[in-house]
């Protein structure tokens, strides 16, 4: 199948995409570690027809082909990797451009052509076999693709004696060092940890081993876990063995597919999670305090920074780096995993769903019953339920919802997982990713997390208002048409500002290259997020979701409510207290905005247009309401916006309610 180097391919073909380069119709150039008799480094060569192999080294020989002829090339490789065995020097030589060759690396010393030393940027007229394997992997090229064995890249603050990989000191650079756009680590321990950190910290492209040849590990997952599926169907006596292996035969390439999703959205994470890597970076300090308090990391080993050196990174505008985020990304995800695997959630008969989409679709159309009773069905599901959570919501959202509600994992992936639904992510994620190689990546990663933010913002919602265990089925079935006909009737009900706003963020997707319909929906999104409060207020006070939802933002016009939550937003959160007051001024906000509708609903003539119905209320407050806005006015003339300041506004606006009967128990009840 090749699927590690397929897997890590994934990861190389998101690092160009997010340098607007596309891996399958523009060349480029790489420097490789292996020969294509290597299961990782062979497939890998072939997985782009635009690879310019300009040269690689294994344990005998060094390849070098300074200007090589793409199509030429990738068919030279291609023929290597159909022999049965094969080494650089069965390399046809007449396809090698010129000053190009194929050297022992027994040799003492190997002679560099000016084309070589022109590709190399070295002046050098020949050099050890050491020192040029050094030059090669410190060449300006576009990928360094790693197919080998051994540790050629530490950081400079690290001996060789601490690398721990003798044979390959001679030649082993540091990471400050390379030259090379992107690294792709289909091999295992390329690089040291701090060697990554110190290449991304220059603005170097890189993940970690264990992200880029993760396909390895899953698929053989996969492969038992079809197998004991199996075995149990062949035992029973409802398949015979001969149907059992063309069985597995038929499925290997959905399986394929399966797992280099897991890939694609693995790295999707983390990539999103680089691009708040600044803002959030004492979110991730207090993560990983958390984390080690917990017992369940070691700072040190992991090589994650201390607090001095997180300062420091913040005075430069900077945050953890890619191979930081992916092991926290890592760690999330176990611990997520043993929580979850350990309460109840995996009997969950929502969550128990998420086993079946593990499996390929022949196993799940005709053995459903059989999955459910698979021996590590509680295993499995844990496992997906956590990919789908973190994969989607980043490393530090179970600690931040958890931080800000108080909720475990368990409870928190049934409010993410009904968010998720009733909201249709999954069709909004797939439209998303279909804009690959369309769009900038930048722009897909702005929708993203403006996706996210929904999701987040209504799990965190589910959290804080629904009893726990979340019944998600009946959740999904309470919201989901509220939220469907409130993104179809979004840019009808907000006023002028906010609807040219909207306007204006979907003109600008679509000057992208977005498509139109899609444009729409994510410039929406925000919008979209009272939904929940909108359809519990609607179906409280017996009104239609419509009127409902055109005097919940009216309100929020003419209060200035939207002003007020774009400056609770800003509020700083480095330190859990900021961050938990933050979290409740944000809430409160909401929650007044929902009151104060459902007091107008219940206080003036159902028969009215939405507009005079707040005009009656407001003429029967007047006092009240010019009180509040005169305090507003106040805030936003002194320019200071702080918890003090902000938490004023916020019980002036609460005091529009209490002088109601409006926020009676029974209301407070049935809003919530």
């Amino acid at each position: 199948m090749g699927i590690t180097a397929r897997g890590a391919w994934e990861s190389v073909s998101r690092h160009f995409r997010e340098l607007g380069h596309d891996t399958q119709s523009e060349d480029l150039t790489v420097v490789g570690i292996g020969d294509m008799s290597g299961d990782v480094f062979g497939n890998g060569m072939l997985l782009s027809r635009h690879i310019k192999l300009v040269g690689a080294f294994n344990h005998m020989h060094i390849f070098l082909d300074p200007d090589p002829d793409p199509e030429a090339s990738f068919e030279e490789r291609l023929r290597l990797f159909g022999l049965s065995r094969s080494s650089w020097t069965d390399y046809d030589e007449g396809l090698i451009s010129e000053g190009g060759g194929v050297f022992e690396r027994s040799a003492k010393s190997i002679p560099l052509s000016e084309q070589v030393r022109e590709m190399l940027d070295v002046e050098e007229e020949s050099m050890t076999p050491a020192g040029l394997i050094s030059a090669m992997l410190e060449a300006e090229v576009d990928l360094l693709w790693n197919g080998g064995i051994g540790t050629y890249v530490k950081a400079s603050s690290e001996t060789n004696a601490e690398v721990g990989d003798r044979t390959n000191d001679a030649l082993r650079v540091d990471g400050d060092e390379l030259r090379c756009r992107v690294v792709g680590e289909g091999g295992n321990l390329g690089f040291t940890q701090l060697g990554r950190i110190e290449y991304a910290l220059r603005g170097g492209r890189i993940y970690m081993d264990a992200v880029d040849n993760s396909a390895g590990v899953n698929c053989s997952d996969h492969e038992v876990n079809i197998k004991i599926l199996l075995d149990a169907i062949v035992e029973a006596g409802d398949m015979t063995d001969k149907q059992r292996n063309e069985l597995l035969a038929s499925m290997t390439d959905e399986v394929g597919n399966l797992v280099l999703h897991d890939n694609y959205q693995q790295t999707q994470a983390i990539n999103q999670a680089l691009a708040l890597a600044h803002p959030m970076v004492d979110v991730h300090a207090r993560y990983i305090h958390a984390l080690e308090h917990a017992g369940r990391l070691d700072r040190g080993l992991e090589f994650l920074p201390g607090d001095e050196e997180l300062g420091e990174r913040r005075s430069d505008n900077k945050g953890l780096t890619a191979p930081e985020l992916s092991v926290l990304l890592s760690y999330s995800k176990i611990t997520s995993y043993q929580d979850i695997l350990g309460s109840d959630a995996p009997e969950d008969p929502y969550l128990s769903q998420e086993l079946e989409r593990y499996f390929p679709s022949p196993l799940r159309d005709r053995f459903r019953e059989q999955i459910h009773e698979h021996r590590l069905h509680r295993q499995i599901t844990a496992t997906h339920v956590t990919n789908s959570l973190i994969n989607r919501c980043g490393p530090s959202f179970v600690f931040r919802l958890g931080e800000e509600t108080g909720a475990e994992a368990p409870d928190i992936a049934r409010a993410y997982t009904a968010a998720r639904e009733i909201f249709s992510m999954r069709a909004l994620w797939d439209d998303i990713e279909a804009l690959d190689n369309k769009v900038e990546a930048a722009v897909q990663t702005r929708i993203m997390l403006d996706a996210r933010k929904l999701v987040e913002r209504a799990t965190r919602w589910l959290l804080r208002y629904r009893r726990t265990p979340l019944d998600i089925q009946a959740t999904i079935s309470h919201f989901s048409d509220g939220a469907a006909e409130l993104a179809r009737n979004v840019p009808g009900i907000l006023l002028d500002g906010d609807r040219e706003a909207v306007e204006n963020a979907a003109k600008r997707l679509v000057d992208a290259g977005v498509p139109q319909d899609l444009a729409e929906l994510a410039a929406s999104l925000g919008p979209m997020f009272p939904a929940l409060d909108i359809t519990d207020v609607a179906n409280a006070a017996g009104e239609s979701l419509d009127t409902t939802a055109t005097v919940y933002f009216t309100l929020g016009d003419r209060l200035k409510l939207h002003w007020l939550r774009r400056h609770i937003e800003a509020l700083p959160r480095d330190n859990r207290w900021r961050t938990l007051a933050r979290s409740a001024l944000r809430d409160d906000i909401f929650n007044q905005q929902a009151a104060l509708t459902a007091e107008v609903l219940r206080n003036t003539p159902e028969d009215k247009p939405a507009n005079e119905r707040i005009e009656a209320w407001a003429e029967a407050n007047e006092g009240s309401v010019h009180r509040t806005m005169q305090v507003l006015t106040d805030i936003n003339s002194s320019g200071t916006f702080d918890l003090s300041t902000l938490s004023v506004a916020l019980r002036e606006i609460r005091n529009l309610i209490t002088t109601q009967e409006a926020l009676s128990e029974e209301v407070e009840a049935t809003t919530r």
